[in-house]
């Protein structure tokens, strides 16, 4: 089945030196090959959300006053799927992931969403806090979690610099099998 509108890869890391995005564009790629679907990873940098200005609540129905939180809903709104890719940060996930969720409610709900982590235990506690908030924003998670794990070196050059396919190859069938079970979560919608 061909889907209209992408699967979004948010890639939930804004520090600088990151390697967020080059390991969201990673999974975009293996999303691309395991399932032949369309992704788009989105880039929190992109989308200057600043901390809780939009004076309405969220789930009081989306009535937004600000155009950056117009943008964003539109943006989640018109995704199929979503994919958050987060380091873990002292065992939880980036403010600026938390911030980008706080935004908006029912753009969220009942998105399948899938969760991968990095860090160097593979980030599970971050996708525990993380798979609560999802689950609070009605989102449908599948059960597949991969946590890719990084070497100490890596984490330790700062470097902003890093080749998943070859970090991560270890993570890669993982990888491959949670896209399939994502795509069978929207296929089911």
């Amino acid at each position: 089945m061909t889907h209209t509108s992408p699967t979004l890869i948010i890639a939930g890391s804004v520090r600088s030196r990151r390697i967020c995005l080059q390991i969201a564009e990673w999974v975009a790629a293996v999303g691309r090959d395991a399932t032949n679907a369309m992704f788009e990873v989105v880039d929190l940098k992109d989308w200057p959300l600043p901390m809780d200005d939009e004076p309405g609540i969220p789930a009081a129905g989306g009535d937004y006053e600000l155009e950056h939180t117009r943008a964003w809903s539109r943006k989640i709104a018109g995704a199929g799927a979503l994919v958050f890719v987060t380091p873990q940060y002292n065992w939880g996930y980036p403010a600026a992931l938390k911030n980008a969720l706080d935004h908006l409610y029912t753009e969220w709900a009942g998105k399948p969403a899938m969760i991968v982590t990095y860090g160097g235990h593979g980030g599970g506690k971050c996708a525990d806090q993380l798979r609560q908030v999802c689950e609070a924003l009605h989102m449908t998670l599948i059960a597949q979690t991969p946590g890719l794990q990084l070497a100490r070196a890596r984490i330790e050059a700062n470097s902003g610099e890093i080749d998943p396919a070859t970090e991560f190859a270890s993570h890669l069938g993982e990888l491959q099998r949670a896209f399939d079970e994502l795509l069978a979560a929207r296929t089911n919608l």
